[in-house]
This record gives C-alpha cells, structure tokens and sequence, in this order.
C-alpha cells in the first residue's frame, strides 16, 4: 500500500507519493451552501439521526441534546456521569442497527476513577412523550483501562460493522509507549459485541497477555471511524502531534506504529521514535503534515452529491476545514479543502439517511450545519 501526503494550498497541493514529490493543481472549489439547522451548542462532538425526524447531539461537557427539525433544543435526561476535562466528556453516540425496533443507542464517554479517567460505552434506550425525549434501562457496559489522570486522547468513535459488530477507537491518554502493549486497550481499535463483549474471531483471543477485545494496536488518538460502504471495511483517521495525521485501514492483529513510526514530529520539534518506517508495522493510507487535527468522517453515498460519489470527507479542527478525500479503490488520490470560509473547527461529519450531509462545528456557539448542493 503506497503512504500520500498533501499540503494543500490555494493553488496547488504537494502530493508526496511512495517518496516521490509530484505538483497537482488544486481541485476545483466544489458549490454547497451550507444552512445552519441550530446554533448555541455547548462544543458539540458528535450527531445521529431519528428515522422520525430530528437529530441527537452529544456536548462534550456531558449534555445529550435533541434537536428537532426546526432546530428547537431540549435536553435528553439518563446520561452517564463524565469526566469533562481537556478532551474528555461526553463524547459519540449512534444508533443500533436495530433501533426502529429495539430503540437502542450507544455513547461513548470518558469515565473518572482514583485511578484516572478512561473511555467507557454506555447503552440505553430512547423513549419519548412527543419532544419529551429521555434514557432508559441505561448502563455501562464496557470500561477501556486506557485509565490516566488529565484530560489527554480519549478518542473515541464507533462504527457498526455489517455483521453486527461494533469498533470503537481508543486514544493513548497522552502515554504513547501505552500503544504498544496489548494487554493495554490504550490506544488501540476494539471489536466488541452489541453487549460490550469482546467479539468471537477477534486476532488475539485466546492469548495470554493480551486483551480479547482488541482489533489492533499502535494508534495515538483516533477520533474519526467509519465503515466504507463499497467494501464493509473499517477506515480510522487519528491526531499525529506535530504533523502526521494518519488515514488507517485497521486490518485484524497489525499495528500501527505509534509511537515507535510516525510521519510527524514532537511538538518540541524532536524526533518521534525511528523514524517513518519499521518491520512489522504498518503504513498510513495517507498522512498530513503540518496537522490539520482531524476529527468525524463520513463516506459519500448519497445521489443529491453525485460529483461526490464514493468520496470520504474528514473534518478539521486546527485546519478549520472539510476535507474531501477521492479515493481509488484504497487509495487516497486527491484532496479539496471545504467550508474553509466559516472559519470554524469542524469536529464531526456524517451523512443523514435523507441523503444530506451534516457537520458539528467546534465551540462553545457550536453549530449543526447542512451542506445543501
């Protein structure tokens, strides 16, 4: 698999491919109007969308909103307690394959202890009286020992696979040498059942010393998952420090490198372990560098973008921008940067089952935007 990486300007993007340098120009600037749904939200981290209309919004300080289609507020009670520091709160959330029927969603949080705060998933149940929306019959049930004190890499996204299955990423609360060691769930990728249990035909089940749940190992703070609809695959991307955001392909047993690899730097400007490259440890699909900070992605399916079509879009938060990705095959071939005028960190992206796409800007006025072609 060849490594890309852009640095993308107005003009043009440095397209760095299997060691070579090659100039592209810059993609042309793609038409969307973006409408804003409802503002005033608390740095809202992620959204999922009720097939009966309007939309559930995580606030990273640990509020649940539900937002209706006119953009009206209210707040959802039942949620867990959070450790709301730094990176942590209250962090994803989606809805089971099944909910239609069974009303189930799933959260992820970041849970305080006398040990440290680590990254826990909560279940429950959604029940409503009109706009009256609440939790029920909530509990967690499954607690990352990625336990540390501070408010560092939590991560945390999930994503359902098609048999069920459910990933969730794991940060390496700020202690990257913790990403190596796989009787640690710090830093890695996690396959769990819909109960929270470790998912059968995990890589390492069985093995002594390592953790059951684990998918595979070696990232640093993977805050974006989604499942490519044209294969069924898992993709993640995750923070670098300064420089070398990574694209990934979570394969079953691999690791990822970090922090032994990187295509970044310390934010002192030193070297991060040995370098880009070791035996038996996998490469990006694609890197940046400088960092963009990215954050929620989302494949496109939907026919109201045709132009669009099978591309991957990756918010930005120090980059302040949406990233549109072409893809081939597994391959990262281009990129356009979008919505840079709003001049906003954009924590999360997703494509709404009305076919439109949507994304959580990053502040304490945060804002659920719909990108209208």
């Amino acid at each position: 698999m060849n490594v890309l990486s852009f640095c993308t300007t107005s003009a043009a993007a440095l397209v760095l491919l299997a060691g070579s340098a090659v100039m592209m120009p810059a993609a042309a600037q793609s038409s969307i109007n973006p409408e804003t749904v409802t503002d005033g939200l608390a740095y809202p981290w992620s959204v999922a969308f009720l097939p009966e209309g309007g939309y559930l919004v995580t606030e990273r300080d640990g509020l649940l909103k539900f937002v209706s289609a006119k953009g009206d507020q209210s707040v959802v009670s039942g949620t867990p307690e959070v450790f709301a520091q730094g990176q942590g709160g209250l962090l994803d959330v989606v809805l089971s394959p099944g909910f239609e029927s069974d009303r189930t969603i799933y959260m992820t949080f970041s849970q305080g202890s006398p040990e440290g705060a680590g990254t826990s998933l909560y279940r429950a149940k959604l029940a409503a009286d009109g706009e009256n929306h609440r939790l029920e019959d909530g509990e967690t049930i499954f607690r990352a020992n990625n336990r540390a004190y501070g408010g560092r890499h939590f991560g945390s996204r999930l994503a359902f696979a098609p048999d069920g299955t459910l990933f969730m990423t794991l940060g390496d609360r700020g202690e990257g040498s913790r990403s190596q060691d796989p009787s640690e769930h710090t830093g890695s990728v996690l396959r769990l059942t819909s109960n929270g249990d470790p998912a059968p035909g995990n890589p390492f089940e069985g093995l002594e010393g390592y953790k059951p749940e684990i998918w595979s190992i070696g990232h640093r703070n993977p805050q974006s998952a989604a499942i490519n609809p044209v294969t069924g695959k898992l993709w993640t991307v995750e923070h670098g420090a300064r420089g070398g955001d990574e694209v990934n392909i979570p394969e079953a047993g691999k690791n990822y490198g970090w922090p032994v690899i990187s295509y970044g730097r310390h934010y002192s400007g030193g070297k991060i372990g040995e370098g880009t490259s070791r035996d038996g440890m996998e490469q990006p699909v694609y890197y940046w560098d400088p960092s963009i900070a990215p954050s929620g992605m989302a494949f496109i399916k939907s026919d109201l973008y045709p132009d669009w079509q099978g591309d991957l879009l990756v918010g930005a938060l120090r980059g302040q921008h949406l990233s549109r990705l072409r893809l081939d095959g597994d391959s990262i071939v281009a990129e356009e940067q979008l919505l840079a005028e709003l001049g906003e960190r954009i924590r999360d992206v997703r494509q709404a089952p009305d076919g439109f796409l949507y994304v959580l800007t990053d502040s304490d006025d945060g804002r659920l935007i719909r990108l209208v072609p």
